[in-house]
């Protein structure tokens, strides 16, 4: 009979859940790491919260451990690669909390617009101060939506029924999709200008890292109230802590931090901000879901094999994965390549498989590439969820499989639908083993995506790359490999470095100054 370990406290209905399922299950809280790593070996699953620290020590001594579920979205307390490197898969329950985390985000917004925390305060103070608070209605308000995935979907859907008009920014927002959940797709500076209210609801990447910078804040309304129940660090707290101060920003409702826990900030005490302590997720109806999520996804696993929300394991069967391995390793950074290069919204994903590619089951290499591209923008995308967000974000994924052999034994095309036009890229395997990027944009290139690189467009002229070259070297940046492709001899080259340490701002400002530089991003695998 498999045997799992609870170590965070979760809701006693996952325990009863295991049992009937047939799976022995233990309770046992509170344990340091060394206490864990002594009794782990014994457990072929092990179901966590946000408090238990999964390290690769504690994984070296998980002889048996098959799987591990986090109960609620954050995987950031599980060392992935290790665990996968161990053979354990990684589960967590990415949908538990929407509601209760969309929900928080409007008790925010109430807040601001009601004061209603410094009300409180002064009413239970005695002082009775009723001239001092002078609030806004929501009614006729335009909320600005960064980020319109499941849970902002909730939040426009909320914000619509107090007859708010809701204006969103999401990359990755069809036009269809807008029109389904009764939001107005916009650019982020429009937004920005627009938003009365603006809350966020986007994971924290490259991307979207700061995306409330100072800049950024100094171009919303006077006035505008901030909400930011997603992550920490999406908003610059020390330029809003200055706008808040000036009175540009007319309120801020904070419920997570650049650093957790935040137990003093610099923001605490600031007129017109409210903070609570990460509790998006922090209900009763909340934590009973998650906590019956894990259990049922780990059960299945256990018992019958089945695979759920698997953060590191497409759904696979034992027959097909060897061979579906390196393909989907090349569908996944495929996927990733056109997901960075790309910005605009991409109402159509076409997968392309070719020669032998085209003999395999197209559902797992489907997945891998749409896991790849929509990873850009979510921290909370898998393989097996992949495909369910796309159809959630209104894009259309096609397959496309062609036998016979072209100019490869075996190939991948991942194209999409931009404004511009369809834009593809294509790769195949070495040795059947090795991924491979062979062309970009129409471009002929020959190039590993692997870590830290470097993309940049230009003019083909002599002396080029000596001076790309030259501008690297005085930054200190050591180049790993050098790619460089072009249409046609005077035309438009593509170049793909990488790089030994990641790509800077200041890195990318110096190249985007050299002379015929069209286009220069950093990208990462």
């Amino acid at each position: 009979m498999p045997k799992v370990l609870i170590s965070d406290k979760m809701s006693p209905l996952a325990a009863q859940i295991f049992r009937e399922r047939g799976v022995e299950v233990d309770e046992i809280t509170g344990k340091t790491p060394d206490e864990l790593k002594a009794m782990i070996g014994e457990y072929d699953g092990l179901a966590i919260r946000s408090s238990t620290k999964v390290t690769k020590e504690i994984l070296d001594a998980a002889t048996n451990l098959k799987v591990i579920g986090r109960a609620g979205i954050g995987v950031d307390n599980v060392d992935i690669p290790a665990a996968s490197a161990k053979g354990v898969v990684v589960m967590n329950t990415p949908f538990g909390n929407s509601i209760t985390t969309a929900e928080h985000a409007i008790a925010l917004m109430f807040a601001l617009a009601r004061q209603l925390p410094e009300a409180d305060a002064s009413t239970q103070a005695g002082k009775w101060e009723k001239n001092r608070f002078m609030g806004v209605e929501l009614t006729g308000k335009t909320l600005g939506l960064i980020g319109a995935g499941n849970i902002g979907s909730i939040v426009a859907d909320r914000a619509l029924g107090l007859r708010m008009k809701v204006v969103a920014y999401d990359p990755f927002l069809s036009p269809e999709r807008a029109v389904e959940i009764g939001v107005e797709k916009v650019e982020l500076d429009q937004l920005l200008a627009r938003a009365d209210f603006i809350t966020l609801h986007t994971p924290l990447t490259d991307q979207t890292r700061n995306i409330l910078s100072a800049e950024n804040l100094a171009k919303t309304k006077k006035g505008v109230r901030i909400i930011n129940c997603a992550r920490g660090g999406l908003v610059d707290e020390a330029a809003l802590k200055q706008l808040l101060d000036t009175g540009h920003v007319g309120g801020a409702a904070l419920d997570v931090f650049v650093t957790e826990p935040a137990k003093e900030h610099a923001l605490f005490g600031t007129p017109n901000f409210v903070a609570t302590p990460h509790l998006g997720a922090s209900t009763n109806e909340a934590q009973v879901n998650v906590a019956l999520q894990v259990a049922e996804q780990m059960a299945d696993f256990l018992v019958s094999g089945g695979v759920t929300n698997a953060l590191n394991m497409p759904s696979l069967s034992a027959e097909e994965a060897p061979r579906l391995k390196p393909y989907m390793a090349l569908a996944e950074k495929l996927g990733g390549l056109v997901g960075q290069l790309s910005h605009d919204a991409i109402p159509r994903v076409s997968v392309h498989t070719e020669g032998a590619a085209a003999e395999l089951n197209p559902k797992p290499i489907t997945s891998a590439v749409l896991s790849g591209f929509l990873r850009v923008h979510s921290d909370t995308v898998n393989m097996v969820n992949a495909p369910y967000l796309a159809k959630e974000r209104g894009i259309e994924v096609r397959e496309v499989r062609t036998e016979r052999e072209g100019d490869y034994h075996t190939l991948v095309r991942v194209s999409v639908k931009t404004d511009a036009g369809e834009r593809s890229v294509a790769g195949t395997l070495f040795g059947n083993q090795a991924p491979r990027l062979i062309e970009l944009f129409g471009i002929k290139v020959e190039a590993d995506l692997a870590g830290h690189m470097l993309y940049v467009v230009n003019e083909d002229a002599p002396g080029f790359i000596g001076r790309i070259g030259t501008t690297l070297g005085e930054a200190g940046v050591n180049i790993g490999t050098f790619h460089l492709g072009r249409r046609d001899a005077g035309g438009e080259a593509v170049l793909l470095l990488s790089v030994d340490e990641p790509v800077t701002a200041d890195l990318i400002a110096r190249v985007r100054a050299l002379p015929g530089v069209k286009t220069v991003m950093a990208l990462r695998f």
